[in-house]
């Protein structure tokens, strides 16, 4: 470099302006005294020349450093957010500050390969917007054609864009526009005008604006992938809102048709289908019956059979894939529902006006339909384990009601036989075998009967207004020759001037005789059962507790299992059907309470309960 660069390059001082303000004001002097040194002026001219040369370098490098300073202040600013429109706004306003630009619009590329403005812009960082949101087409597409940026100082005048009507109408001056690049792509434009003057922007101010769009577009790439993603994102997340929403109802109920309701809505729903059907696979030869439809307004619409309508069907379930076709103007789906590899059933849904089905609806459907089958199934096995248990309990009803006649003739003639005597020791013994054994059978008989009743729902309370003193008598009458006969000890604990209470008189008898009867078996001989009945708030409290042989925890749990007793060699020593506190439980249900247990084993048990209060 020479020493006139090394001088051109240099900072202007304050010694040298003092310098050269003193010789002018000397050639000022020497002008109005009229004798002007000519080689002193041109010395001077010169000078101011060479110095106007250093004003100028030192502004073009102070307005690059601050184009530099700018370009770094908005590398910062951009990678702070990736909110899309946050980043379009934060590109546009940087770039207008850096070119002193009086509008700018940042447009994307859309869908069909033209420009979309995101953002507009003016220089106090406010959103264009009516007449003001207008810029030049022309400019903006040539530089998203060609990739490459465009600048003009004054397009009015411009060859390439005067005869434009935008450029015409809107009188636009000073014009730059630069494309966004990201991966390899332009994904749009950047553009900046003014529309009153001209020659405002410079090469440098393409340059700078080129290099700020270069980051602007990774910016604003890395904005559009994080929101497309997060959309994405949101969008799963729904789905799996729907799914478990779909789960918890199919899970909270094992009624067939309610599962298959829900099947089917859900379908439509997540399909935006306007109408549908849920057909399942039954008969010989099979045929896909119509269980249940979805947006059909008139009920002759709805086929009974599927296949009626849609020969498309028997294709689906031999195959187990799903269809789309149109029919009448209309795109049917048709999605089997599969249970352990085999077609159980169809789901059917339309579309209108022949909207296809997206490959995203189908993969929902198939989906919801997913988890509703083992949902369907498992419905469609219980209301079949509950028609066989229900038929079983009719049965068991049936079979208890015509014991009862035979057993009574068979105990009857017994009886009658030991009446009228003459018979032999051995013979009456027999007889009085016969009478018990039919004694025991009629118990069976009635505990077989009322859990009959009480499976199918035919067990019924009559509840009258009942005297404790009179309930406790009766359960005396019942049950006082066993406990005498087993030396055992009643005691009565009954508190004194207790209402009368609401209840069925034969139930509650029922379950204190068996309560007491389970205290005297399960009591070693001589041992105390203390019969309870007291005031709690507006029920009678009953208690019934024993010195017997006690239940352990495990017991406790399996108490009242149907055909369920202790393995202990003395509780298998008495006699009992393991009906009796299933049938206990179930009366003190009915009578809006609950049966307490307390047992330690060795030391005995108490049973309670309590019943309502009698009101006028």
């Amino acid at each position: 470099m020479t020493s006139d660069n090394r001088s051109a390059d240099a900072k202007i001082g304050d010694f040298e302006l003092a310098t050269m303000r003193n010789n002018l004001n000397l050639l000022r002097s020497q002008l109005k005294a009229g004798r002007l040194d000519e080689a002193f002026l041109i010395k001077q001219i010169d000078k101011m020349g060479e110095m106007f040369e250093r004003i100028a370098s030192q502004q073009r490098s102070e307005a690059n450093i601050a184009r530099f300073e700018a370009l770094y202040n908005v590398s910062r600013v951009l990678g702070s957010s990736l909110d899309l429109q946050i980043v379009l706004d934060q590109v546009m306003d940087a770039i207008i500050q850096l070119t002193r630009a009086e509008r700018g619009f940042l447009m994307l590329r859309d869908d069909d390969g033209g420009l979309t403005v995101k953002a507009a812009r003016n220089f106090d960082q406010q959103t264009l917007g009516g007449e003001q949101f207008k810029y030049s087409r022309t400019i903006a597409n040539q530089v998203l054609d060609t990739g490459l940026p465009v600048l003009t100082t004054n397009a009015a005048e411009d060859p390439r864009f005067s005869g434009q009507a935008s450029i015409v109408g809107q009188s636009l001056r000073s014009i730059m526009a630069t494309p966004l690049r990201a991966r390899g792509n332009v994904i749009g434009v950047v553009y900046v005008d003014n529309r009153a003057l001209s020659g405002l922007f410079k090469q440098e101010d393409l340059e700078a604006m080129d290099a700020l769009s270069g980051q602007a577009a990774v910016a604003l790439d890395n904005a559009i992938l994080f929101n497309a993603t997060d959309r994405q994102l949101q969008q799963r997340v729904e789905e799996l809102q729907q799914l478990r929403r779909v789960d918890l109802l199919l899970n909270e109920t094992l009624d067939a048709d309610k599962a298959m309701f829900y099947t089917l809505e859900w379908a439509c729903r997540v399909a935006y289908a306007s109408a549908g059907y849920l057909g399942l696979i039954d008969g010989e030869p099979p045929r896909v019956q119509t269980m249940h439809h979805y947006g059909i307004e008139t009920a002759s619409a709805i086929p009974a059979n599927l296949e009626a309508v849609y020969p498309e069907v028997n294709r689906v379930i031999q195959s187990g894939r799903p269809a789309t076709f149109t029919a009448d103007n209309e795109t049917i789906l048709m999605m089997p529902i599969r249970r352990e590899q085999a077609v159980i059933g169809l789901v059917v849904l339309k579309h209108p006006q022949g909207e296809p089905f997206s490959d995203d609806q189908q993969d929902r459907v198939a989906r919801v339909i997913a988890r509703a089958a083992v949902a369907i199934e498992n419905a469609r096995l219980y209301a079949a384990v509950k028609a066989a248990d229900l038929a079983k309990s009719e049965f068991v009803g049936v079979v208890a009601h015509d014991l009862k006649a035979p057993m009574n003739g068979i105990q009857g003639y017994a009886q009658l036989m030991l009446y009228q005597g003459g018979l032999t020791e051995k013979q009456s013994d027999y007889l009085e075998r016969i009478r018990d054994t039919v004694q025991r059978m009629e118990i069976l008989v009635s505990d077989l009967a009322d859990i009959s009743r009480i499976e199918s729902g035919h067990f019924f309370m009559d509840e009258a207004r009942v005297t404790v003193h009179d309930i406790v008598e009766a359960v005396k009458d019942n049950t006082l020759p066993q406990i005498q006969a087993r030396r055992h000890t009643l005691i009565e604990q009954i508190q004194p001037s207790l209402p009368d209470m609401h209840v069925d008189y034969y139930r509650l008898l029922q379950v204190l005789t068996n309560l007491v009867s389970n205290a005297y078996k399960y009591t070693p001989d001589g041992g105390t059962i203390t019969l309870s009945a007291s005031l709690d708030g507006e029920r009678i409290r009953f208690q019934v507790a024993d010195t017997g042989i006690g239940l352990s925890e495990d017991s406790i749990a399996k108490l009242g299992t149907k055909f369920w007793r202790a393995d202990d060699k003395y509780t298998r020593s008495q006699q009992g059907t393991g009906l009796g506190f299933s049938i206990t439980r179930h009366l003190v249900e009915q009578m809006g309470s609950h049966i307490q247990i307390e047992s330690v084993l060795g030391q005995g048990s108490a049973f309670s309960f309590s019943v309502a209060v009698y009101h006028e």
